[in-house]
Formats: structure tokens, C-alpha cells, sequence
């Protein structure tokens, strides 16, 4: 039987593996950050710890079979409804499989500690960490996607219109997938959300640096955010 003070340990740990994969999350400011990755972690392992521990008073008793291994096989199946909802769908393009990824692998890193596999969990953390901090910058070296970018300009009413926004983003050769218009924080002005269609990071810029010359862009942001 696991102690009190063991408990306590597997959980703090999961809380500290959950922030480390956490972090690099957050880093992107993705909804599923920090706190979503260490209450992934802790519960997993919550979950282990009754599932291995909690009913060995009824294990004692005749006729009763009781399999520890299913209340922790139901963690990988239900966090697939979590890690749904970090994944977006913006026209034709999926963003958010990344963090829903590492939701489900964060899981299993929980269910590890709480199993008591204090090396198989920390190793897995630290491959996590590598896969989604490490491999991102020699991803986009070696494999140049043309990915959709995303543009928000704050935009003066009277002054700009969307054919003058298209007809500037076709002089650089770059087209629009999908906008979005949104009232701005004053009367006067309309936020606007331009999804670039499959554009490189270099195309994204270029794209922006001919936007804010535009006579009554008063402000504009690029969300180079990938996954």
C-alpha cells in the first residue's frame, strides 16, 4: 500500500511535469497553457492512484474481481473530448492538433507517476519538451510549409475599404481565404481579420508591410502562430 507522503510526491511531480510541457504552450498563447497542463497531469495521476489503491478493502472480499488497469484506460479515451476543444477549424485549415497532442501525452505522463514510474514519466516529459519546443525551429528550416497566417489590422471606417485591403495584398501576390470583420474599440473604427491563404512567413511580412502603408490603417499584428 502507497503511503501518504508518496502520494503527496506523485502528485507534486505531475504538477511540475504537467507546467514544464505547460509552459511551452503558453509560450504560444494557446487556451490550453500552464494551469490546463498541470490539472491534465495531476488528475491522470489522481485518477491511477485510486484506480491502483482504493479498492483493495473490496479486493478482500470473496467473489469480487476487480480489474485496477480500467478506471485509468478510461483517461486516454476521455481526454480526447479536452483536447478537442483546443483544435480550431478556420476555413479550410486545422490548427491546435499540436496542444491536443500534447493534452493526451501529458495525460499519459500523469498516469505513469501515478503508477509509480518515476523514470518513464520524467524521460517522456523531456522528449515532450524536445517535440515541441526542439524540432519546430529544424521543421521550419528544412521543411518550408506555405501555411495560412493570419492578419488583424485596426482600420478607420471612412477612410479604407476591403477592395483597397484585397487589391494591396494582390500586388504582392498574396490572397485571402477568409475575413472577418469586427466593430472597433471606438465608433470610427472596425477590426478586421485577414486568414492569409497558404503564405510563408516571408509572403506574411511582405503582406503586412504593404498593409500598414495604406492611408487609414491604424494599427496591424501578425499571427504567425502554426500549431
Amino acid at each position: 500500500m502507497v503511503t501518504s507522503s508518496e502520494i503527496v510526491l506523485r502528485l507534486a511531480l505531475a504538477a511540475l511535469l504537467g507546467s514544464i510541457v505547460g509552459v511551452e504552450r503558453e509560450r504560444l498563447a494557446w487556451a490550453a497553457g500552464l494551469r490546463t497542463h498541470m490539472l491534465v497531469c495531476v488528475g491522470s495521476t489522481l485518477i491511477m492512484i485510486v484506480s491502483a489503491y482504493a479498492f483493495t478493502d473490496a479486493l478482500g472480499q470473496s467473489h469480487v474481481e476487480l480489474d485496477p488497469s480500467r478506471v485509468a484506460a478510461q483517461v486516454v479515451s476521455g481526454i480526447g473530448f479536452l483536447g478537442a476543444g483546443t483544435i480550431l477549424l478556420r476555413g479550410e485549415f486545422v490548427r491546435g492538433l499540436t496542444t491536443a497532442a500534447s493534452l493526451w501525452t501529458v495525460a499519459a505522463v500523469g498516469l505513469a507517476v501515478g503508477g509509480g514510474l518515476y523514470l518513464a514519466a520524467v524521460s517522456a516529459t523531456i522528449l515532450i519538451l524536445i517535440i515541441l519546443a526542439g524540432i519546430r525551429p529544424i521543421e521550419r528550416r528544412f521543411w518550408k510549409k506555405q501555411l495560412p497566417a493570419t492578419l488583424n489590422l485596426v482600420i478607420e471606417r471612412s477612410s479604407l475599404s476591403l477592395a483597397d485591403i484585397e487589391a494591396a495584398l494582390a500586388n504582392v501576390g498574396v490572397a485571402v481565404s477568409q475575413i472577418v470583420i469586427r466593430e472597433g474599440a471606438v465608433q470610427e473604427e472596425n477590426k478586421v481579420e485577414l486568414v492569409l491563404q497558404q503564405s510563408s512567413a516571408a509572403d506574411s511580412r511582405t503582406a503586412m508591410q504593404q498593409l500598414s502603408q495604406l492611408r487609414g490603417v491604424r494599427a496591424i499584428a501578425l499571427d504567425e502562430r502554426r500549431h
